[in-house]
């Protein structure tokens, strides 16, 4: 914000200086005043439009930003959740089609005494060895 205070000084310290006239003899201090106070007031409203403007579109950015973090939240959980799935029906597949009493089955139900379930040492099986 330091930045574009800063750059927002430099245009109104331009703007007043572009604007004031050379100054004459035959003029009222007045007159000299007045027309200086009403360009710093449109001066200053024309500032405060122009920051208000650079707020409002960071704000918006910075929405759209979210927006689009939290989508791509949202498709990476709908991409583990199917690839969980497909890895759970081929551990379902694997088991139905293991013979308990071969030694790939043996090495497998001493294997799955680690896990809470014979599907999740499957899964896990699995998912070192593809």
């Amino acid at each position: 914000m330091d930045a574009i205070d800063k750059l927002l000084a430099e245009l109104k310290t331009e703007y007043i200086e572009a604007k004031t006239p050379p100054a004459q003899n035959n003029l009222t201090p007045v007159k000299l005043i007045s027309p200086t106070i009403k360009s710093d007031v449109f001066t200053d409203n024309l500032l405060s439009k122009v920051k208000a403007d650079i707020l409002a579109k960071d704000a918006a950015v910075a929405l759209q930003k979210q927006e689009e973090l939290t989508q791509e939240k949202i498709r990476q959980e709908n991409l583990q959740a199917k690839q969980k799935a497909a890895l759970e029906k081929s551990a379902k597949q694997w088991l139905a089609k293991l013979d308990s009493l071969s030694p790939e089955g043996i090495w497998f139900e001493k294997f799955a005494q680690g896990y809470p379930n014979r599907l999740l040492a499957a899964i896990d099986y699995l998912q070192t060895n593809s």
